[in-house]
């Protein structure tokens, strides 16, 4: 069975209408996870037999007619980050964190509700503390568009889009918090959607900056993000209002943000940018220059820690006392020093963002979502980035188009727009105002259905050639 040109909403359909089981659908992405996993690596730990079990449970209930919402019988792929009962949760670390975190919060158990096949927790950074994806204790998945290269995945979901590319689970779920979802999702060619911070809920969910994680899912176009996005909050027990695309591009007014996020970006990433940019223009799109006030503001302050380090200090210290000894270096290198922040320039760091999220705000009066590219650069090679200094100065630009949005309290969404002169996925990133996640979805999906689906746009990974 090939997955590859079905959406979330054609593979629910025919669920219902019996044209293939939910065991059909488990299974082959199980048969897709043993051909190439082996490569691809996105799995820490692999959950076939558990997803097979839950898969046949909703074959029996749709039988019967008992419908348990929209994701029922789709397989999924969980970040190692969230509790998922049955299977140990080690965030990326050294070892499990104990049979706490086996017990799902409430974004989890709305899944399980829904019987919603787990295929397995993918692999993360140590502590989701990265924007590369590497992660020394378990190895670093290889993205797959350049797999003899062993490329950056993306992080710190590093093996989300790994999974979706690999068809091994047809959803994934990441956790964002200066672009840990974005990141994956556009180097591996998926799209990807941040929340507005505290939109889902975090509870169950291996923390790194309460003040900032976000959860996130990765899927294959937005069509199937749209779809993931309203299955999830329905299964948060909300409403899910409608998100339709008009047909024309021409009500759309897109803020084109190129100071800041063009800085230092590679040449082949904003080439493929310039041309989306230039087709959505003859299309019918409104785009005008925008300035986003308080950029850099906002990533001075993360490029010195931000609030994720001395927030992520304090968890361990409180919950893991004795591991920072144990990080992976590449981690323990971004904690070092977060211990001796004062409390008042804690504080100040808190109100300065504060201050230049409330800044940002009016940019949105004459655009409905800024975009620019979501990684600037293209995917390093992993060998590159054995010298500490590399891995710093790769890692923060990897990081710095994504961050923002988290750090002004944005939500934000990637899709691919093509490939670079090397080969490898650029994404298009859309970023609009707190809580407009409705309007977000419904402008990228209007993007998709003038450019193209990601298999469209990108034809297919390396991997598979």
């Amino acid at each position: 069975m090939d997955l590859t040109r079905l959406s979330l909403e054609q593979l629910s359909g025919g669920l219902r209408r019996g044209e293939w089981s939910a065991a059909d659908l488990a299974r082959c992405c199980a048969d897709n996870h043993q051909r190439h996993e082996p490569v691809l690596q996105a799995y820490k730990t692999w959950n076939g037999e558990g997803a097979a079990v839950t898969a046949g449970l909703a074959d029996q209930l749709l039988a019967r007619g008992v419908d348990l919402g929209p994701l029922m019988g789709l397989p999924v792929s969980v970040k190692d980050l969230y509790a998922v009962r049955g299977l140990p949760t080690f965030a990326g670390s050294v070892e499990a964190l104990g049979a706490a975190w086996e017990q799902p919060g409430p974004l989890m158990a709305g899944l399980e509700r829904q019987l919603v096949p787990v295929m397995g927790k993918t692999h993360t950074v140590e502590f989701a503390f990265g924007g590369i994806g590497v992660n020394a204790h378990w190895g670093t998945p290889r993205n797959p568009w350049k797999v003899a290269e062993h490329r950056i995945p993306g992080g710190s979901s590093s093996g989300a889009g790994v999974s979706l590319a690999q068809g091994s689970a047809v959803l994934a779920l990441g956790t964002d918090t200066a672009g840990s979802v974005r990141i994956p999702a556009s180097v591996t060619g998926q799209a990807g959607l941040k929340l507005t911070h505290g939109r889902w809920p975090q509870e169950g969910i291996v923390p790194l900056s309460p003040s900032l994680d976000t959860p996130g899912i990765l899927a294959r176009s937005v069509e199937d993000l749209v779809f993931g996005f309203r299955a999830i909050e329905q299964g948060l027990g909300r409403a899910p209002a409608p998100i339709i695309a008009p047909e024309a591009l021409s009500g759309l007014r897109l803020g084109r943000v190129d100071a800041f996020f063009l800085d230092g970006a590679d040449p082949a990433v904003v080439a493929v940018y310039d041309r989306a940019m230039t087709q959505l223009a003859a299309l019918g799109a409104s785009v005008r220059g925008a300035e986003l006030p308080g950029c850099n503001d906002a990533y001075d302050i993360f490029r010195q820690g931000g609030l994720a380090a001395p927030e992520f200090c304090a968890f361990l210290k409180a919950e893991l006392p004795g591991r920072m000894d144990r990080l992976d270096p590449v981690v323990r290198l971004r904690v070092e020093g977060a211990a001796s922040l004062s409390s008042v320039d804690y504080l100040l760091r808190v109100r300065a963002l504060r201050e230049a999220a409330q800044r940002a705000l009016p940019v949105f009066r004459t655009a409905d979502v800024l975009v620019t590219p979501t990684v600037a650069v293209t995917p390093p090679r992993l060998d590159a980035l054995q010298d500490p200094e590399a891995y710093r100065h790769a890692n923060m630009l990897v990081l710095r188009n994504t961050s923002i949005a988290n750090l002004l309290g944005l939500c934000a969404v990637t899709l691919p727009i093509g490939l670079d002169a090397q080969g490898l996925p650029v994404g298009l990133q859309l970023m609009a105002a707190p809580w407009a996640e409705e309007r977000l979805l419904a402008a990228a999906l209007l993007i998709e259905s003038h450019l193209g689906k990601p298999a469209d746009v990108l034809g297919a990974p390396d991997f598979l050639q």
